[in-house]
């Protein structure tokens, strides 16, 4: 008698189920959780009232224990209206439980296997620093994600591909990296389409609230300097993060942070058009996603969920080594471990520097070594294809 087969719906609907009954209890309880989901669903309470998003009172339907400002584009507080339906507390279940949908979403896409592997996947996702924080927080990185990856791997043939990476850039400017990657990869109608989601959804705010979009685009908003405190806190995985650490906040560090970026993008444009015309689309991607994480100025070590499709990538490739290191690295907590606070990260030293830098540094090199390794790849190809040529035979 052949085993039952464990339709994924069920799995799907399982998880929904055991996060909107935590988000029950959380809610019940009081709990203080899902700072980040209180703030999205300010935002949109903010927007349907009229009042304003980013000015320098606190949004008024904040719960008490959150003073955090709303930091995103005004159209992510059109996007976020749904949540202005739901109590105050259950919004972390509901934020979580989309989440989690997402994170096997992902899973699936990238595994291309079964339903029971990708259920004990996303199980083991959960323990990566990155995903448990996310879903802690109520942020929407897990979201986001799903959402680029979904575009770039289901909808690439379809009349909608770049619509969602264009959504995901609309409630947070980082995903922008994810419309140069289409067009890095000659994808321009999808580019096209991305950059018109995201510019017609920003159009909307600017109808529907103009002193705040004015506000935002001009720098008097979110994007205003004061967005950057904090910037040498040790959960700032980024270059931004590691200079103002090494240089004790320099006023010039995001200059040199930027030059260092610049380093590390050429060879990984040149690295994401050669993975993507071998079709490693998951490949080239996963480059983009984690130069974004590099170049950005603030990213939280939550941001870092991209952690989750390398190991899958990894493990169905069967690199095993590199792929427990990857969950090493990001199941360890290590950015938790260091000593961190305050001014504490100028005192560091080369022996905490390195484990409280550990996010950068392994996407750093990593980068870096790839595309050395395709340089190498790619001269010896040619150098047996035509043994005789100047300057690729073994013997000259």
């Amino acid at each position: 008698m052949p085993a039952p087969r464990v339709d994924g719906r069920l799995g799907a609907g399982l998880l929904v189920g055991v996060a909107l009954a935590a988000g029950v209890v959380v809610w019940l309880g009081d709990w203080r959780l899902g700072d980040d989901s209180a703030v999205y669903r300010a935002g949109a309470l903010a927007f349907l009232h009229g009042d304003s998003l980013y000015g320098p009172e606190r949004l008024s339907a904040l719960p008490p224990w959150v003073s955090l400002p709303f930091i995103y584009p005004p159209a992510a507080a059109l996007l976020f209206v749904p949540l202005a339906a739901l109590p105050s507390g259950l919004v972390w279940g509901v934020v979580s439980a989309a989440s989690l949908v997402s994170l096997a979403v992902v899973v699936r896409l990238c595994a291309r296997r079964g339903t029971l592997p990708v259920a004990a996947l996303t199980v083991c996702a959960l323990a990566l620093e990155p995903v448990w924080k996310t879903l802690v927080l109520g942020q929407i990185n897990l979201i986001l994600m799903a959402l680029v990856v979904v575009d770039v791997l289901a909808l690439a043939s379809t009349r909608w591909a770049g619509v969602l990476t264009g959504v995901a850039a609309a409630v947070k400017l980082t995903p922008l990296i994810f419309v140069a990657h289409l067009f890095v990869t000659g994808r321009w109608r999808a580019g096209l389409r991305a950059l018109g989601t995201f510019a017609g959804l920003q159009a909307v705010m600017f109808a529907l609230t103009p002193r705040d979009s004015i506000r935002y685009w001009t720098g008097g908003g979110a994007l205003g300097p004061n967005q950057w405190d904090g910037a040498h806190w040790i959960f700032n995985q980024s270059l931004g993060g590691l200079v103002h650490r090494a240089t004790h906040d320099a006023p010039w560090s995001l200059i040199v942070a930027l030059v260092i970026g610049a380093v590390i993008v050429a060879p990984a444009v040149w690295l994401v058009r050669r993975l993507h015309a071998r079709r490693e689309t998951l490949g080239a991607l996963l480059v983009t996603a984690f130069v974004g994480l590099l170049v950005s100025p603030i990213s939280w070590s939550h941001h870092w969920v991209w952690a989750v499709p390398l190991a899958v990538l990894l493990a169905v490739r069967r690199r095993w080594l590199w792929a427990g290191a990857v969950v090493a690295l990001f199941g360890s907590c290590v950015v938790m471990l260091v000593p961190n606070g305050g001014d504490t990260e100028f005192n560091w030293g080369l022996g905490w520097s390195i484990p409280g830098n550990a996010y950068v540094l392994a996407a750093a090199f990593g980068i870096l070594g790839l595309a050395m390794r395709e340089c190498w790849t790619r001269r010896g190809l040619r150098a047996r294809a035509n043994p005789g040529a100047p300057g690729l035979s073994h013997t000259t």
